[in-house]
């Protein structure tokens, strides 16, 4: 983002350079380049097309793989069938954030065990190594982040070696599982706040007619080249509507330019100008429309009790309060995913301390909790400490006198947190006694009012501020271990590259922006690839 970084940073890699790959071996696949007839999204209906052969798009998954096989046999169509390989690996979603676009990640990695993905990893890894030369030093913590590091290590080993100038200089490998504290806290910046609304796919969104004020829905590119969203979208959402709202009356003003105009001012005003003043006022309007049914759906005094709750959790204060919240919200049934959110924020960050039965859940959601124990997103209450009892009817019940209970459905795996601790150390919940400013935000606590900074942000800040791990060992035994440092030989750039291993959240996003602005990098500490 050119708005996002000092003067003198230097400019980012051309990431265009990977959708021009893709297309290029996809049109090598296919031995053709301009006789394409149409291109549909598969659906169950039949396909009209006059063409006498059809190429397939499949995600590379076994079971998709096999279930095609069987049908192609029970055809006999088999052998008509050819199938190739397209190495797709990276998708430029804007100018400073590039993406796998995996959303099975988390789950087959983190959950499944499953450790497919990470050959993938490495080799997006090599791609950026080859077309954007070698790396200066590589950080990473987390097991997975090892795996894909070493996995590109071997792919570089391996491969012809070219010399190419270095245009990403620090590469940061973080799991999501070092930080689920971050993703469980509700997002206040526009971007964010779009995503939990309408949500974001591969850099798209489809507003609602009610955003559209029409009858039908519109898709939306969010990407840098929307000016009207390049400017808010790492705001604070308090601050979006007074922005669109300047953005209005500038607007007016440059339309009411035409008032008193020549024939031949008014020829190069409509050739010039007009264009570019209507594509900005449709953005504009849509943008409006988009805050406007946010604010229906999150600023009311629901949304503000949930974000003190969440505050005083992570701080660590009126935990007795926060849990009779908790009770209440569950009962009211206001809305399951931000119930589990805030049992598992709760469990994170008390360690299981206040512990709780739940019951009266319905077996629909048993393999949910399992999950998120399994996970060690719900901390089980250890042997031989008062139980709180939390009566709570979310989902489905087996009835509505007698529901069994699931205490015992819980295993007993759970991960150790030390949020309380790394807190602590790592100052991730700034000061109260003094006014945030949310206009003018003096760290990445920002994205969160100014109650909390993204620990894994501030992990990224502080090895690169080190220049590695010393000095934090007490934090990565906190975390775990698993942390490396690797230097190569070659000049440091200024872009630093981090990825996420398992997602990543816009409110993160924002805040490497934010760093990056205050470190005079680029974009988002350079650019962000998540899973």
């Amino acid at each position: 983002m050119a708005n996002s970084a000092r003067r003198d940073s230097p400019e980012l890699p051309d990431f265009s350079l990977l959708k021009r790959l893709a297309r290029d071996q996809l049109i090598y696949l296919l031995e053709q380049q301009h006789e394409v007839d149409k291109l549909y999204k598969v659906e169950y209906k039949p396909v009209v097309s006059t063409s006498d052969q059809l190429c397939f798009l499949i995600r590379p998954r076994i079971q998709t793989f096999y279930a095609c096989e069987a049908v192609l046999e029970e055809q006999g169509m088999f052998g008509d069938v050819t199938t190739d390989e397209w190495a797709f690996y990276l998708l430029p979603l804007d100018d400073d954030i590039i993406s796998l676009e995996l959303p099975e990640f988390f789950r087959d990695n983190f959950l499944a065990g499953d450790q497919r993905w990470m050959r993938t990893a490495g080799s997006a890894l090599h791609l950026l190594h080859s077309l954007y030369g070698p790396f200066s030093k590589v950080y990473g913590i987390g097991r997975y982040s090892k795996m894909a590091y070493e996995s590109w290590r071997e792919q570089v080993e391996q491969g012809e070696q070219r010399a190419r100038q270095a245009e990403i200089g620090n590469v940061f490998l973080i799991d999501r599982d070092v930080d689920f504290v971050t993703p469980l806290c509700s997002q206040v910046v526009y971007e964010g706040l779009v995503d939990d609304i309408f949500r974001i796919k591969c850099g798209c969104v489809e507003f609602s007619p009610d955003v559209t004020a029409s009858d039908k829905s519109v898709k939306v590119m969010l990407n840098s080249q929307d000016k009207v969203f390049n400017e808010i979208r790492n705001e604070h959402f308090s601050n979006v509507f007074g922005f669109l709202s300047q953005k209005a009356r500038n607007l007016q003003t440059a339309y009411d330019k035409r008032r008193g105009m020549d024939i031949k001012q008014m020829k190069t005003f409509v050739s010039e100008e007009l264009k570019g003043l209507k594509q900005e006022h449709r953005l504009l309007s849509l943008h409006i429309g988009a805050s406007e049914s946010i604010m229906k759906k999150k600023t009311k005094q629901d949304f503000q009790e949930l974000l003190k709750t969440e505050h005083s959790l992570l701080e660590g204060f009126e935990i007795r309060e926060c849990i009779s919240y908790i009770e209440e919200h569950i009962s009211r049934q206001v809305s399951m995913i931000e119930s589990l959110r805030l049992l598992c924020l709760l469990s994170i960050t008390e360690n299981g301390e206040l512990s709780f039965v739940t019951s009266n859940y319905g077996v629909d959601h048993l393999l949910t909790f399992s999950n998120l124990r399994q996970l060690g997103l719900l901390v089980e209450q250890q042997p031989g400490e008062t139980l709180t009892v939390m009566e709570s009817r979310v989902g489905k019940l087996v009835n509505d006198k007698t529901a069994g209970k699931l205490t015992d459905a819980f295993s007993s795996l759970a991960k150790k947190s030390n949020f309380r601790a790394l807190s602590r150390k790592l100052n991730l919940v700034p000061k109260s006694d003094e006014e945030y400013d949310l206009r003018v935000p003096r760290d990445m606590a920002y994205i969160f009012s100014g109650a909390y900074v993204p620990l894994s942000c501030k992990l990224i800040e502080q090895v690169l501020e080190r220049d590695g791990w010393t000095g934090l060992e007490e934090v990565t035994r906190l975390l775990n271990g698993n942390e490396f440092a690797v230097t190569a030989k070659n000049d440091a750039q200024r872009i630093i590259l981090v990825m996420f291993l398992g997602g990543c959240t816009f409110s993160e996003i924002s805040a490497l922006r934010f760093l990056g602005r205050e470190k005079g990098k680029h974009g988002p500490n350079g650019c962000s690839v998540s899973h």
